[in-house]
């Protein structure tokens, strides 16, 4: 058995932000990589921030969720930026028109994914040109590198997903529901451009990512990613890769996940992801996790693994269940696939996210193999016995996350709160009481009591640094509508704001130039 781990965060002391890429500013319907991304990095480094935090950065689906992407390799063509398409000669300035008269105040979706989509064709077919020819050798590359795994599988299931009316692959014809090699052989060879216009596609992605990250790197901002635990059942993965999952040959599982009734629903969240066949990964020596982490420490500097806890038990709801309440808790991987990992990567660059029902078996496992877990005020400050000198160094404190209201909306409470007027109201006097602050300034008296912790990092939403209430929310857990879409406007971070954000970090010691 493993014992007690060092954590990757121990000698860090930094302050940080949550901001999804889709929220950046920008003139093309959605924030992406290009100039925005790296004017916001500019503005973490002027704050004394170090650490940006965002959500899982796969290619979406219905809903748009983060959560459950068509890959856990594959990223989201709609990050893409444009711009430097144009300067590379693969796309016209005139071809990125129809996009600025999208909405710049949040994502519309709609209207946004098949103009987005149909610049990519184009700048993928210019790809195959002259315009091309100076990134071939970066293509090769990547074709056997960084995508050799995965690539093929993903770009095969995007263009049949398309063949069959973006249907879930369960209900594809047979033949390619079975992957019978006759049938891909053949869809290979006649969906052959468009195949190559998605690997395509996905390098441009890769390349801009990776500027990105030498970018923020360069001026002392650490990338910090996120894993969803589970993979979507519509996803290339569970297409190739079905004997990892609970399910038959026909893409059917026999249990599905979630967790049971908590603060978010009084029915439970039912997920509705497959379960992991951990028997499968425990007889591969853990493999596809192996890859998968690999991936994702390659990617980000740090990476969050989305409800950790499901590592220790997770909740196994039937089939068809209507709800999640009639689930039950079954062992997880463990101390086994944590060790297997680490065998493979060395110390592994991961927080957990153990909100929730966390047991003390699960505090365990984590603490075992020295992983960082999470404190996030909007909860803790309602507990009685809580005070901010519990938070421990091993640990990245927050005042809320994507799945929270804003600071502001959660203080004075909304039309959509599930807390009972008693609550909200002793919410807000522990609040006060353990801020020493005000109604009017609460967003950012909790920002400076999370930045006063012992946590190794510190973090707040761009909305609450920005002061915005409830209509800035970015996701109500258990709901599939109006999520994801919120935008930060240009001018939003003036050089006021951005002066007295400085301070607060530097005074706590969680400056970029004075941390250690």
């Amino acid at each position: 058995m493993t014992t007690t781990g060092e954590s990757i965060l121990s000698e860090r002391r930094l302050a940080g932000v949550g901001m999804h890429l889709t929220s950046l500013p920008g003139a093309h319907g959605i924030g992406d990589m290009a100039d925005s991304a790296m004017q916001f990095v500019d503005l973490l480094a002027e704050m004394q921030i170090g650490v940006w935090q965002f959500l899982p950065l796969g290619p979406t689906a219905y809903g748009d969720s983060p959560y459950q992407p068509l890959s856990a390799f594959a990223g989201n063509a709609n990050l893409v930026g444009l711009q430097p398409l144009v300067e590379q000669g693969l796309l016209r300035a005139g071809d990125l028109e129809p996009l600025t008269r999208l909405p710049r105040d949040h994502v519309d979706y709609g209207p946004l994914i098949p103009l987005k989509r149909d610049l990519l064709a184009r700048a993928a077919e210019s790809f195959a040109g002259p315009a091309g020819q100076p990134l071939r050798p970066e293509y090769e590359d990547f074709l056997h590198g960084a995508g050799d795994a995965w690539l093929d599988d993903y770009a095969l299931f995007r263009v049949l997903k398309t063949e069959h009316g973006e249907r879930p692959w369960p209900e594809w014809a047979p033949a390619f529901v079975h992957r019978e090699p006759a049938a891909l052989a053949q869809a290979r060879d006649r969906f052959a451009a468009s195949i190559e216009r998605t690997r395509v596609t996905q390098f441009l992605f890769h390349r801009q990512w990776h500027a990105l990250k030498r970018y923020a790197a360069d001026r002392g901002v650490m990338l910090f990613g996120d894993m969803p635990i589970y993979i979507a059942l519509d996803s290339a993965d569970a297409w190739a890769n079905r004997e990892m999952l609970r399910v038959d040959r026909d893409g059917r599982p026999s249990h599905v996940a979630g967790v049971p009734p908590d603060y978010f629903s009084e029915d439970g969240q039912l997920w509705g992801n497959p379960l992991y066949d951990w028997d499968h990964h425990l007889r591969d020596g853990f493999s596809w996790w192996i890859e998968r982490i690999r991936f994702a420490a390659a990617q980000s500097d740090l990476v969050r693994i989305d409800h950790f806890r499901g590592f220790e038990a997770f909740w196994s709801v039937p089939f068809g269940a209507d709800t999640a309440r009639n689930g039950e808790w079954v062992p997880g991987p463990g101390d086994a696939l944590f060790e297997a990992v680490e065998k493979s990567l060395g110390k592994l660059p991961i927080v957990a996210e153990d909100l929730g029902v966390i047991t003390p078996e699960v505090d365990a496992l984590r603490e075992r193999h020295g992983i960082p877990g999470m404190v996030v005020l909007q909860f803790d400050v309602c507990d009685p016995e809580f005070h901010i000198d519990h938070v421990t160094e091993n640990s990245v404190c927050y005042t809320g996350t994507h799945d929270n209201d804003t600071t502001l909306g959660w203080f004075l409470g909304s039309g959509e709160d599930t807390r009972s007027p008693e609550e909200i109201d002793f919410a807000r006097q522990r609040a006060l009481a353990l801020t020493g602050g005000r109604p009017e300034t609460i967003h950012h008296d909790m920002m400076r009591l999370a930045f006063s912790s012992h946590a190794a990092i510190a973090l707040a939403p761009m909305q609450d640094i920005l002061g915005l209430g409830s209509a800035a929310r970015v996701n109500r857990p258990g709901t599939t509508q109006g999520n994801w879409s919120w935008r930060m406007q240009p001018d939003a971070l003036t050089p006021a704001r951005i002066e007295q954000v400085a301070e607060w970090v530097s005074s706590s010691g969680r400056s970029i130039r004075t941390s250690v």
